[in-house]
């Protein structure tokens, strides 16, 4: 596990399987996850039983759980990790609006980026993120991403297309 004061980060179990199903088919993350259809409980767990680690499948998903209850709450992705050019792509969800605003993100983030850059050892960490979503910019903004680019009419959201801001967090 990660340790942070108020929150952990940990590897995927069984038990995870209804509650990532149940977030992967929100339709309200859809656009932020780039999901055009339903995920399966089935493909879940073909998924969840493949995992070996992030140098194999390229990814790591960990949960964000909360030290009070222990309480699963989101979930952090490295994704596209590339061992070469030593870089990693990263997605957050705090899955519950009840749950945002609370500075769960920014815990997770600055756990997520000490693990990326001491235990990984990568040179940089990036995202991308939908113009209209303010509060993932401030929160990437926050922990020390920097806006480098900004990818016109990327994405079609219903009949409208959306920039896309591309940030970068280089390591120290």
């Amino acid at each position: 596990m990660i340790q942070g004061e108020h929150i952990y980060l940990r590897a995927l179990e069984p038990s995870d399987i209804d509650l990532l199903y149940q977030w992967e088919n929100d339709v309200d993350y859809w656009n932020v996850a780039d999901t055009f259809a339903p995920f399966s409980r089935h493909q879940i767990e073909q998924y969840l039983l493949s995992v070996e680690d992030i140098y194999a499948n390229k990814q790591l998903r960990l949960m964000i759980c909360l030290k009070a209850d222990d309480r699963a709450v989101g979930c952090i992705d490295l994704f596209d990790f590339d061992a070469f050019h030593s870089r990693a792509g990263v997605g957050i969800l705090v899955a519950h609006p009840d749950d945002r605003t609370k500075g769960i993100g920014e815990a997770t983030l600055h756990l997520i980026v000490d693990y990326a850059f001491q235990t990984l050892g990568v040179q940089q960490l990036y995202c991308s993120i939908s113009l209209n979503n303010k509060n993932s910019q401030r929160l990437f903004e926050k922990c020390g991403f920097v806006q480098s680019g900004i990818k016109k009419h990327w994405r079609r959201m219903g009949d409208k297309w959306v920039d896309e801001l591309f940030y970068q967090l280089l390591r120290p």
